[in-house]
């Protein structure tokens, strides 16, 4: 499960892009709770969405030269610049060279073998994100990519992931942790495009949010102008998961979590 000890490889922030920040807020708050709290000049725009004091996430307003309304989830490195080179190697791109953000730490934009963006940080005085696992924040990530072995290959090569096949009644689900970790430490699944028609248009990350109510937070989102992608939906021993897009169109999930068994 995801938690805020981070280590190499697990995802550690996660920020919106979107071309109507003060918009976007109204909308997450209405879903998540979110406050919007704005940086100061020098950061550009950017701000944190925060639950209860705490930063859920990040977000700014950006342009469309700078790509559609998405989420983009980063992953924890040591060492930003050969994270990236190491991607490179691997039949990835860097699509936004390693830089410093002010002394909060040092990020890149990376795409997989396939073609999906995501993001690196590396630490400095921002950690990573103050909370997950609870209600209104990141909990679960899935990437849906064309060619799920190459995506395991490359992304054990870059960040040392293990990967663990769980049995379900419809098949087994590829789930990925950090190296070295036990299998409770899994983050996220890999998904092929073929088994979910609705991400044929391409391969993504998305990020799951945990909520209390799935169905409520479902006629949230469509009085807010969101999308649905995929009704409300009960996965036995998972569940109740919904996919959704909010009214600019950076897709999410929602998931109320069956209680774990301790």
């Amino acid at each position: 499960m995801l938690t805020t000890r981070y280590v190499t490889g697990a995802p550690n922030w996660l920020d919106l892009g979107t071309p109507d920040i003060d918009g976007a807020a109204s909308f997450y708050h209405s879903l998540f709770g979110w406050q919007f709290q704005r940086g100061g000049p020098e950061t550009g725009g950017y701000g944190f969405f925060q639950l209860g004091g705490r930063t859920a996430a990040g977000g700014m307003q950006t342009s469309p030269e700078q790509g559609p309304p998405s989420w983009t989830v980063y992953f924890q490195t040591p060492d930003a610049d050969a994270t990236a080179k190491a991607a490179e190697q691997h039949r990835g791109a860097v699509l936004m060279q390693p830089m410093d953000v002010l002394d909060q730490g040092r990020m890149a934009i990376l795409a997989d073998q396939a073609g999906v963006s995501f993001g690196i940080w590396q630490p400095a005085a921002n950690k990573g994100l103050d909370v997950v696992q609870e209600h209104g924040s990141l909990c679960w990530l899935e990437l849906y990519t064309p060619d799920l072995p190459a995506s395991a290959g490359f992304y054990n090569a870059v960040f040392g992931w293990e990967t663990s096949g769980v049995e379900f009644s419809g098949g087994t689900y590829t789930t990925v942790h950090p190296a070295g970790t036990e299998l409770d430490a899994m983050f996220g699944g890999i998904v092929p495009l073929e088994e979910d028609p609705t991400k044929a248009d391409a391969g993504a990350w998305l990020p799951y949010f945990e909520v209390a109510d799935t169905d409520a937070t479902v006629g949230a989102a469509q009085e807010g102008g969101g999308t649905v992608r995929m009704p409300a939906t009960d996965m036995q021993d998972v569940g109740r998961i919904a996919e959704l897009a909010d009214p600019y169109g950076a897709r999410f999930a929602v998931i109320k979590s069956v209680p774990r068994q301790e």
